[in-house]
């Protein structure tokens, strides 16, 4: 498959470290804050994802990747 052919997602994902995201988008931070995962300052952040992030602290993964993406696409 050609590199025209082929989509590179820029999404933000279940599996991305929590830091990671928070550090390239930010505006994220209202977002997992509001959500109730206050963890994007601690350590864990830095090597935990945002899938095992939600499930330590009961919170839907699906519509937080949701309203991440939201913000995310509305900077663009």
């Amino acid at each position: 498959m050609s590199a025209a052919k082929k989509k590179v997602s820029d999404d933000i994902t279940k599996d991305m470290p929590i830091g990671k995201v928070v550090m390239e988008h930010p505006e994220t931070v209202d977002i997992f804050m509001n959500h109730g995962l206050h963890c994007v300052g601690c350590a864990a952040a830095h090597f935990e994802n945002i899938a095992q992030g939600c499930e330590a602290h009961g919170i839907d993964a699906d519509i937080l990747i949701s309203d991440l993406n939201k913000v995310v696409k509305k900077k663009k």
